[in-house]
């Protein structure tokens, strides 16, 4: 019975010199570095998201997410996150999207469900789900306007509101 580990011990010892030996004698070229690595990115800033369709909750969409990039089109992480009366998950959406999809996001209650979606850019950006007003949010690292410093009609009502407020 002893003789077992000591023969286990000798092909191992001897695939990892033939292992070696063959290594040592040839070059390794970019094509085998690529072989190597096939997560390579499908193009230049190339993202994830985790991505699911009405799963039971975010962790049951988060285990099961494939690990694949974002088509090109698409820069932004989508999340929809439907809950109960009592705040319990019923189901979870995530997804790639564009940002023509991102424009509605925020939170409504609709047949006794309260529904809440959030947008995010960023590399699986999309790890949590919202559950109210304050994290059901669009958030960009990039500018999303052009370089001139024109207000934007929803910053101007912000402002507005802002000043009045303050002034009463």
């Amino acid at each position: 019975m002893e003789a077992w580990p000591t023969v286990a011990r000798v092909l191992l010892l001897t695939t990892v010199a033939d292992w070696l030996k063959a290594s040592q004698s040839r070059d390794f070229t970019m094509k085998d570095i690529i072989l190597l690595h096939p997560s390579t990115t499908p193009h230049p800033g190339a993202f994830k998201c985790f991505t699911c369709q009405d799963a039971a909750d975010n962790y049951e969409c988060n285990r099961w997410a494939p690990d694949v990039y974002c088509p090109k089109g698409a820069r932004y992480c989508y999340t929809r996150h439907t809950m109960a009366k009592n705040g319990d998950s019923v189901s979870v959406t995530k997804r790639c999207v564009t940002m023509d999809e991102c424009l509605f996001t925020g939170c409504v209650t609709s047949s006794g469900y309260q529904v809440c979606s959030s947008c995010c850019e960023g590399n699986i950006c999309n790890v949590l789900v919202p559950r109210n007003e304050s994290s059901a949010v669009f958030s960009s690292t990039s500018p999303l306007v052009s370089s001139s410093r024109r207000l934007q009609p929803a910053a101007l009502s912000f402002l507005l509101s802002v000043f009045t407020a303050g002034s009463v």
